[in-house]
């Protein structure tokens, strides 16, 4: 088994930004030459998710809406009490979607299906600068 591993930067602007980082990480799994095996994303910043979802405005918009439902930015949170940053509701809306995934590769191409892209969510109130770490393993 071989394993190589990426990091790579990107820019967000906060406030539930969702960067698809599909073209991203199928690079990083050609960059490996790994024929098959798996890839695994992982985001730094306890306020950043990764997911995966069809990225076309439509359900990207959707996708926003639900967040702001499951973890609205206008109620109290004991996070903001006690740090006074603003951004409690960002530390619980990427600790219920998470900061990681894994994909299985197949002759050097991520299998996901047909409308289905990997996204960054960075919820956090201001612009960020977020860690993608990328793990490629196989043979």
């Amino acid at each position: 088994m071989r394993i190589h591993f990426f990091e790579v930067d990107l820019e967000t602007t906060g406030e539930t930004d969702i960067l698809d980082i599909t073209g991203l990480a199928q690079d990083r799994v050609l960059k490996s030459a790994i024929e098959n095996g798996s890839m695994v994303a992982f985001i730094s910043g306890s306020t950043a998710a990764l997911t995966t979802t069809e990225y076309e405005p439509g359900v990207v918009n959707d996708l926003r809406r639900a967040i702001d439902r499951i973890a609205p930015r206008d109620i109290g949170y004991e996070h903001d009490r006690r740090w006074g940053d603003g951004n409690g509701y960002a530390h619980v809306r990427a600790s219920l979607l998470g900061p990681s995934l894994v994909v299985p590769v197949r002759n050097q191409r991520l299998l996901l299906g047909t409308w289905q892209q990997i996204v960054l969510i960075d919820f956090d109130n201001r612009p960020r600068t977020r860690r993608v770490l990328i793990q490629v393993m196989g043979e």
